[in-house]
């Protein structure tokens, strides 16, 4: 049953939430808008990402890595484009 092992199923699960993360960051690239979404909802989704890779790191879990590096990416993208607006006095 090597299809449903452990990593086949961290890798397909990672993939995916990856995937859906995509389009908001896609259309807030295009927009130049992130005015709906939360901060403080960014900042702990990036936080968790990005420690999921850490826990990936330490337990040596290649897709938790791979899958949450490439989230942490995107969410950093997103979160540094509301903090760049926070800044210009939008208030948000």
């Amino acid at each position: 049953m090597d299809f449903f092992s452990a990593d086949v199923i961290g890798s397909a699960a990672g993939t995916l939430t990856t995937v859906a993360f995509i389009p908001q960051v896609v259309r807030a690239w295009k927009t130049g808008s992130v005015e709906d979404l939360s901060l403080w909802m960014l900042l702990a989704f990036t936080t968790g990402v990005g420690l999921w890779a850490v826990y990936g790191v330490v337990t040596d879990a290649v897709p938790l890595i791979i899958t949450n590096a490439l989230t942490f990416v995107l969410a950093m993208t997103l979160l540094v484009m509301k903090l760049r607006g926070s800044s210009s006095g939008s208030g948000r």
